[in-house]
């Protein structure tokens, strides 16, 4: 999808996957984290996991996002967030090193033909030791976005740029999403070349 899509989406205000506030099941994630962890949260959209990982003291987080919208609405709401860390542009041409890749509905965002090189672009973002970790739907939808998938499938597909990939049911999920969801872990990237 073009940036155009999800700022008309912003604009008038079609963004239903936006719960207004850190999802819960991200929360025991983040306390596993260190707060120095070089942090990236690719179509960030409105960014509360980002906010709450602000005021945890997390001082390396880095958000990405094709809307300018989105950004505009976080950086309004957190005044101190470093401005060099929020990023306008398209993870899939984004270069840097992460220790950590927090997926919360972007990969539901995308077209599931790119989901190959969503995994080929964590696995390059990240360090020897990264990890990308976050929450996946565990179900389908008549037509997207959000595309949906199941466990079975992720597992394959993650398996191809990570050395370990763990997927859990997730027992927390806001109530709209409560038994669709999955938690992924996914350590040891792959190099691609």
């Amino acid at each position: 999808m073009k940036a155009s899509y999800w700022s008309d989406r912003y604009q008038n205000n079609k963004t239903g996957w936006d719960l207004g506030e850190v999802s819960k099941p991200l929360v025991p994630i983040f306390k596993s984290l260190n707060v120095n962890d070089k942090i990236l949260i690719p179509g960030c959209g409105n960014a509360h996991e980002a906010g709450f990982l602000h005021r945890h003291g997390f001082n390396n987080v880095h958000i990405i996002d094709v809307a300018k919208e989105p950004l505009a609405n976080f950086t309004n709401a957190h005044p101190d967030f470093p401005k060099n860390k929020v990023i306008n542009g398209d993870f899939f041409e984004h270069n840097a090193n992460y220790n950590v890749i927090i997926e919360q509905t972007f990969f539901c965002a995308i077209t599931p033909r790119l989901r190959i090189e969503y995994v080929k672009k964590c696995a390059e973002l990240l360090t020897e030791n990264g990890i990308l970790t976050g929450v996946l739907f565990n179900r389908e939808f008549s037509e997207g976005p959000p595309f949906g998938g199941k466990k079975e499938e992720y597992k394959k597909l993650f398996l191809k740029g990570f050395k370990k990939v763990e997927i859990t049911e997730c027992q927390d999920s806001a109530e709209p999403r409560l038994g669709t969801e999955v938690l992924i872990k996914c350590s040891n990237p792959n190099s691609f070349s």
